[in-house]
């Protein structure tokens, strides 16, 4: 599947080499009110700060919300500074307590929605530094379609060659989007909505009620509940955002299993509508995320359960048919669609990632294993214990 989505994905790309986006006149740009939710973030959020104010996007049409969730550090002075220095800019700072907030990020842009003034939301990570025409190729795309509830546009690795890690993130992060994000879009019309950098109608997350706060993947379930009101969310690569990524491993455990988690509750919360009324477009990505975490994940458990029991105890196994040959093909078969996804970024299909993706296979993508399984029984253990679900913050550096 993964393949087939890759090979769509460069078809999107060739199409996109010659994409010119509609251009509004000056006055025709709606209002948007960005939204960025932080807690304790002050070693980046200056910067995030700065690169929104300074956007190619009509000052008088164009509001940025901080909401500075509940924060223990210096991120209220350091956006206080910036407030003052940038005096002529709709820049307002929204502060929360114990009481009011500190409960997530999807709390945080719930109270920066009912802040909000604009025709459309734009969501952007405490430690984003978006391009400067950004935000105007989102709103040139959705502007002149009234099926799209959203657009997504791109995330880059800004911190890829601090270690071996980062570069590993930075394959993984640009094969996912013009895999899962470009593919689907080209097959389906149908994408999923990220955590940052993408823009979604004013009175469409109005009716929804604002993102679920049991949601620690609020992007993921946002965009089911986009679909179900028959509404379509388009892919812009041509909008990119620079984001940090985890640099130590014990951080980036905790984040991804943090996703995977919040996707399996998003899986449960919507695989037993799946016979009734919903739209086709969530029952493909129910039955994705299904495959991922459970066939999948399940099928490679059960295949290395074997594996290890073959070569230390008498049990033996028998399969007929060659199935060396077919295990080098599908390796083989990962390093063809993760080198194609690469060759859509300019300067990433160099001879390190090349030499990266098949030691990636090995070490890397094995740690989503673990990844998954952890989720999954964080996801039961808070279900059985009837536990607050509590949302972990990524570590900055």
């Amino acid at each position: 599947m993964n393949m087939v989505l890759t090979l769509l994905g460069h078809r999107y790309y060739i199409k996109c080499l010659n994409l010119k986006p509609k251009e509004l006149k000056e006055e025709e740009y709606p209002k948007v009110s960005i939204l960025v939710p932080a807690h304790n973030e002050e070693k980046v959020i200056g910067r995030t700060v700065k690169s929104l104010l300074l956007l190619n996007y009509p000052k008088d049409k164009m509001e940025l919300i901080v909401v500075n969730d509940n924060s223990s550090d210096g991120t209220y002075e350091v956006l206080n500074k910036i407030r003052k220095e940038y005096k002529g800019y709709n820049f307002k700072i929204i502060n929360t307590d114990k009481k009011t907030g500190g409960r997530g990020k999807s709390n945080a842009l719930n109270i920066g929605l009912k802040n909000s003034t604009g025709e459309y939301i734009a969501v952007y990570d405490a430690d984003n530094t978006p391009e400067k025409n950004a935000l105007k190729y989102l709103i040139q795309v959705i502007y002149f379609n009234k099926e799209l509830g959203a657009v997504i546009g791109k995330f880059r690795t800004r911190n890829k060659n601090k270690n071996i890690l980062t570069r590993f993130i930075n394959i993984e992060t640009l094969s996912f989007q013009w895999m899962a994000q470009a593919g689907r879009w080209e097959l389906l019309n149908l994408c999923t909505i990220p955590g940052t950098n993408f823009v979604i109608r004013h009175d469409l997350i109005k009716k929804l009620n604002g993102w679920d706060i049991n949601a620690i993947a609020e992007d993921t379930e946002i965009s089911f509940r986009l679909y179900n009101m028959g509404y379509k969310i388009a892919f812009m690569p041509l909008s990119v955002t620079w984001e940090q990524e985890p640099e130590t491993l014990k951080v980036w455990l905790k984040q991804r299993t943090r996703w995977a988690k919040g996707n399996v509750y998003v899986l449960t919360k919507y695989i037993k509508k799946i016979f009734k009324n919903i739209e086709k477009k969530v029952v493909f990505d129910i039955l994705y995320f299904f495959l991922i975490y459970f066939i999948f994940l399940s099928s490679v458990i059960i295949s290395d359960i074997i594996f290890v029991l073959s070569i230390t105890t008498d049990i033996k196994t028998s399969v007929s048919g060659n199935f060396f040959l077919l295990w080098i093909l599908a390796y083989v078969l990962f390093i063809l669609e993760v080198s194609i996804a690469l060759t859509m970024e300019k300067g990433e299909s160099g001879i390190k990632n090349l030499i990266l993706i098949p030691i990636m296979y090995f070490t890397y993508c094995q740690l989503w294993m673990v990844v998954a399984i952890k989720g999954i029984i964080e996801y039961i253990k808070d279900k059985l214990f009837k536990k607050e679900v509590k949302w972990y913050k990524t570590e900055r550096f």
